[in-house]
């Protein structure tokens, strides 16, 4: 049985890994099927960014999907505790989002496609785990509890909108707030306007060397959420190339700490929900990590910064 606390709308929700690994680990999997639905159809964007799932007032969706001359879109309803596939015309089929085994979501997944005349096809088995069992004959992840989703997806609405605050301040070549299904975690990164060095091979479960060094082929500096990392999830923050000193550099809160393992900076959730003040902790970690990164690696903060605000200055 999961022990979670009742949250208040708007609170920053409180959710331990452990109450909930199971699930996660199920509705990761149900994240990957429909990621992949989107990098089946979507045209190719630097980065990557063309397969994400996007924060919603109600969950995560894949945004709009181009498909011949139109379009449709997929949406994990946290609210509701349904997946919503709307297409062009009004048509939508709608599926129950409750514990079932990921070859029965991955089915029914691409059997709506196929009432909804999109045809489909991905590669059936996931990535950046270990083992990848193919979804259709994926018993093994069946659990699913709606109130530690719809708890999780709570924790990423706070953290998307504290990261679209900072992602305002840097008018340099910086990512959408996103979320990452092979990894399963929110990302938003920035960049210097330079070329990175090849990244190194290997390092990625079931994830082809290309696709890794496509995503690491300019110089960045790159903050996210992800359940895992601390006893109810962890921000990081690490840059590519890594500059030399960034390890040793005092970062704000004093909870945050550097993993040479990992080669990042993290600072648990709980260091963050349990602050008086939640977004200016969280914002103390991203802009004293961002400051070390683009002092260190002498990016041209000059012409990749404004003041907040600027907008409304003469208004």
């Amino acid at each position: 049985m999961t022990r979670q606390r009742t949250q208040r709308v708007g609170s920053w929700p409180r959710l331990r890994v452990a109450d909930w690994a199971e699930s996660r680990d199920t509705l990761h999997m149900w994240t990957q099927i429909v990621g992949k639905i989107r990098l089946a159809h979507a045209p190719m964007v630097n980065h990557w960014w063309q397969v994400t799932l996007y924060v919603t007032p109600r969950g995560l969706t894949t945004s709009a999907i181009p498909y011949r001359t139109g379009s449709f879109d997929i949406e994990f309803d946290f609210v509701d505790q349904r997946l919503v596939i709307r297409a062009g015309g009004g048509n939508r089929r709608e599926l129950a989002l409750e514990p079932k085994p990921v070859a029965q979501f991955y089915a029914e997944t691409m059997g709506a496609l196929g009432e909804l005349g999109i045809r489909t096809r991905i590669y059936p088995r996931p990535n950046e785990v270990e083992p990848a069992i193919p979804f259709a004959d994926d018993y093994r992840h069946a659990s699913y509890d709606p109130h530690a989703a719809r708890l999780f997806w709570g924790q990423l609405a706070q953290a998307s909108r504290v990261f679209g605050e900072f992602r305002s301040q840097f008018v340099g070549k910086t990512s959408p707030v996103h979320f990452f299904w092979g990894s399963m975690d929110l990302a938003y990164t920035r960049f210097s306007g330079r070329p990175a060095p090849p990244h190194p091979s290997g390092g990625v479960p079931n994830m082809p060397d290309w696709v890794t060094r496509e995503a690491y082929s300019a110089e960045l500096s790159s903050y996210g959420f992800w359940p895992g990392g601390g006893a109810e999830g962890a921000f990081y923050a690490y840059a590519y190339p890594e500059p030399a000193g960034f390890a040793d550099c005092p970062v704000r809160p004093a909870a945050a700490r550097y993993l040479r393992e990992s080669g990042e900076f993290v600072l648990p959730y709980e260091a963050v929900a349990d602050s008086a003040d939640p977004d200016r902790t969280l914002s103390d970690f991203l802009h004293s990590t961002y400051g070390a990164t683009a002092r260190l690696g002498g990016w041209d903060r000059t012409a990749l910064e404004v003041r907040p605000h600027r907008h409304w200055e003469h208004h």
